[in-house]
């Protein structure tokens, strides 16, 4: 075994700080986000104005395309960094402070309307979603860096297991406080207390130690993030794929954002219920993410991503079926397997193609081209339900998820494993 170098024998001395503080972050982000879910509250509140389902859906689809648009367009500048935690605090600001400006248009709503609340409400989703894009590409390449390779699966699991606990806890919350308060302070409370926690996480993640690299090559002349991009494209068939993986899952995951709707609108579901419901999907991505991550480390991410396409086709067949209010335990539950999967696995696998100055690229071209589709699905997904309901929108999730499996089966290798082969082709 060749010895570490400085860089390395640097993480490996600050790798138990950076581990807890980081922990720390997700965790209180998760609190925060309980308080406000994409998948729950930020869509009630949304549908205490308007009734188009196809507006509601863009809640969480606005949140994923926002994180992921940005990050190719970032990569060229991250590659460059030989630091990344001031570009994560700095950007990160933008991706918290729009809960402040949610607590207000709540407040303001009876005076303002539904109509300017609305509009509001989009712009400020929009903000709070590119404010995470411009922060990710920077976080996931200091994460990445920080955590040995041995170790990001598991690392990546553990802080996304956490947070989704905190998730669940202050979900049950905000399900309670949704229906002890009157309007506008039921909404206005949850993110208010979403805000405070927001602040908090950002000091836990500003105790990050993060090494400068000073061994890390950077070319003097800087390269066009597309010119990087088309090199990578154009000689990694197997990412390739993975790419395809991704956007196909978007799309196999677009009934996800209307479960919430459907239960209120079909089995007068009540707002405790919404409550449990939520801490169910959170609780299960806990579970999912820590074990997922850990076993992802040792035998591949890509058997997890397999995984994932199962539990989007059985929760869609399931909510096709559905015959009770009863039904949704299980559908969100198999929900946070399929979450889990496509994010916290993808990411793993993700950061484990390319080197260390590639990496960025690889980042970005897997958030970027996804971020499309993200926007796309739940437009397509919200057209079907309020021209045809919300069956056909589930059996076409279904179907999908099928076909995500087929590829990750027959066409996607394990990078990690796959590594060499790669090599030998460039």
């Amino acid at each position: 075994m060749l010895p570490f170098t400085t860089l390395e024998t640097n993480i490996r001395e600050n790798l138990k700080h950076n581990i807890t503080v980081n922990l720390w972050d997700g965790s209180l982000f998760g609190m925060a986000i309980g308080f406000a879910s994409f998948s729950a509250v930020l869509p009630l509140f949304v549908a205490s104005m308007t009734n188009s389902a196809t507006l509601i859906g863009l809640v969480p689809a606005i949140h994923s395309a926002g994180w992921l648009f940005p990050q190719l367009f970032t990569a060229s500048h991250v590659s460059r960094l030989r630091k990344y935690k001031h570009t994560v605090l700095m950007t990160t600001i933008h991706e918290r402070v729009p809960f402040l400006g949610f607590a207000i248009v709540a407040l303001l709503l009876p005076f303002i309307g539904v109509n300017t609340g609305l509009v509001l409400t989009f712009l400020l989703l929009i903000w709070q979603g590119l404010g995470g894009g411009f922060t990710a590409n920077a976080w996931t390449s200091m994460i990445s860096k920080i955590i040995p390779s041995e170790s990001r699966g598991t690392f990546f699991g553990l802080q996304g297991g956490l947070a989704n606990l905190f998730i669940s806890m202050s979900a049950i919350g905000a399900g309670y406080m949704l229906d002890y308060f009157d309007a506008p302070w039921n909404f206005a409370t949850c993110f208010l207390l979403a805000v405070i926690f927001f602040v908090i996480s950002w000091f836990a993640l500003a105790k990050t130690l993060e090494p400068e690299d000073t061994e890390k090559i950077i070319p003097e002349k800087k390269s066009h993030f597309w010119v990087d991009a088309k090199k990578v494209l154009s000689h990694d068939k197997n990412f390739n794929w993975f790419l395809v993986v991704r956007v196909l899952s978007q799309f196999a995951t677009m009934g996800f954002a209307f479960y919430i709707i459907y239960a209120l609108r079909e089995f007068n579901m009540d707002a405790i219920t919404a409550g449990y419901l939520t801490a169910t999907l959170t609780i299960s991505q806990t579970v999912s993410n820590i074990g997922m991550g850990w076993v992802g480390d040792r035998v591949g991410h890509r058997i997890m991503l397999i995984i994932g396409a199962v539990a989007a086709f059985l929760s869609a067949v399931l909510a096709w079926n559905a015959a009770s209010i009863a039904w949704f335990y299980p559908i969100f539950f198999l929900t946070g397997i399929a979450n889990v999967s496509i994010w916290t696995n993808s990411m793993s696998m993700t950061v484990d193609f390319g080197n260390e100055a590639e990496r960025p690229i690889y980042i970005g071209l897997s958030q970027t081209l996804t971020a499309p589709a993200t926007i796309i699905a739940p437009l397509i997904g919200g057209w079907i339900v309020d021209a045809a309901g919300f069956t056909p929108t589930f059996v076409i999730s279904f179907v999908l998820a099928i076909g995500m499996f087929g590829i990750l089966i027959f066409f996607v290798k394990d990078p990690r494993k796959n590594r060499s082969l790669t090599t030998n082709e460039r």
